[in-house]
């Protein structure tokens, strides 16, 4: 069975790599950008989908939804990078402060 027979579900299925998704939706990428945020853009791209609910029915207007959010999951990462983006909560984490005292790492202090 070739690309081209499968369904828009089983084709995304098959996709893995961001260069795989922005190929098979015909988005033209920076190969550079996307090296470097690969993880990152298909997270946001991952976050972009869920917080919309499911995607429309029909073929195309599934293809056109996908085709959407992929762009500017893309979009994302060529206007800014991954830590302004803060898409992983180890990021999001970071962003904040974070102080832990001496004493809660030592437990109780010995007599």
């Amino acid at each position: 069975m070739s690309d081209l027979d499968l369904s828009l579900e089983e084709a995304l299925e098959e996709l893995s790599s961001a260069e795989d998704f922005l190929d098979y939706f015909g988005i033209e990428y920076d190969a550079k950008t996307v090296q470097v945020n690969r993880l990152h853009i298909l997270q946001r791209y991952h976050n972009y989908i869920e917080a919309q609910g499911p995607a429309p029915e029909a073929d195309g207007d599934a293809r056109a939804f996908y085709t959407r959010w992929l762009t500017q999951a893309y979009l994302d990462f060529v206007q800014s990078d991954a830590l302004t983006e803060r898409v992983f909560v180890v990021l999001q984490k970071a962003a904040g402060t974070s102080f832990v005292p001496l004493d809660s790492l030592l437990g109780s202090k010995p007599a």
